[in-house]
């Protein structure tokens, strides 16, 4: 168990980065930006695919489909609609949006031998730091504020849609391991990386920036640093770890670990922006941790 939990906060501190990432490349578009991430993901899983080809399976028709299917709900499409929603509304509201998975997670996967008094005082702190931390700010006035509560409502909805996408991929991507425990965590994070590589290729392909535009940029360099860090680290080794924590814990408790990203998100995006803490930022910070403590006390 305490495996687990410690695989499971090591993926979300290396979630955390991705709150940062289009802060640290401004000259990407969202999807450069997502196929940048998942196209260093997928090279790096082929890599270690080579290096393992003699001692390690491959995967058959119908697991290469499960691994496609799951990619595109955690991977390729979640990140797709993520950036999508911290261009339009910030990286607070989407970060604090994407908290609430292990609310949700901890709905759809309790065990059938805990009760639902074990789990509330975590879903009640987690849900009470969520409402302290939650600012809708206000429209301008004119046409000009029109517009901009447009688009912040609109990063909202991308928001949304990134939460249900990640939550039904926590689900059943536990209920998979599980069931294939004759799979190691680390193919099964290969496979997955290969179908998202793969899909973010025909993504740029289809509505990408085109060469000659990125390589004009004068932050290139950096751009394609970002993207390095956030396939290999946010992608890859954060998958390895995640899918480790899905298979020693049950999908409550490992959703519930989803937390950590929020709170590694926020750490990272207010240490780049250079801004301090508020009160209730930081009092919901603590009620997160505490409502990540009292569900491993639930889950013993």
């Amino acid at each position: 168990m305490l495996g687990g939990i410690l695989a499971g906060l090591g993926a979300g501190a290396l979630w955390g980065l991705v709150f940062i990432a289009p802060q640290l490349a401004p000259g990407l578009s969202a999807v450069d930006l997502v196929a940048g991430r998942y196209l260093f993901y997928g090279l790096t899983s082929l890599l270690v695919m080579a290096v393992q080809m003699r001692s390690r399976p491959l995967p058959t028709w119908r697991q290469a489909g499960a691994a496609a299917g799951l990619s595109v709900l955690g991977f390729s499409g979640y990140y797709l609609l993520l950036v999508l929603a911290i261009r339009d509304a910030g990286p607070a509201l989407p970060t604090l949006m994407v908290g609430t998975i292990p609310l949700w997670v901890m709905l759809l996967g309790k065990p059938e031998h805990l009760q639902w008094r074990q789990l509330l005082p975590g879903l009640l702190l987690t849900a009470l730091g969520l409402v302290l931390m939650v600012e809708v700010p206000h429209a301008a006035d004119g046409q000009d504020g029109g517009a901009q509560a447009w688009t912040y409502w609109r990063g909202v909805a991308y928001a949304v849609a990134a939460m249900l996408s990640w939550t039904f991929f926590a689900v059943l991507n536990s209920a998979w391991l599980k069931t294939h425990r004759d799979i190691s965590t680390t193919d099964w994070a290969n496979w997955m990386g290969v179908a998202a590589g793969v899909a973010a290729l025909v993504l740029w392909a289809a509505v990408g920036s085109e060469p000659k535009v990125l390589l004009a940029q004068a932050d290139i360099a950096q751009a394609a640093m970002v993207c390095i860090a956030i396939g290999v680290g946010s992608g890859w080794l954060a998958t390895v770890l995640w899918n480790r924590a899905s298979r020693r814990l049950s999908a409550s408790l490992c959703g519930q670990l989803i937390v950590s990203e929020t709170l590694f998100g926020l750490a990272f995006a207010f240490a780049v922006l250079g801004q301090r803490f508020t009160l209730a930022q930081i009092v919901a910070s603590v009620l997160f941790v505490l409502g990540i403590l009292a569900s491993i006390r639930a889950h013993r």
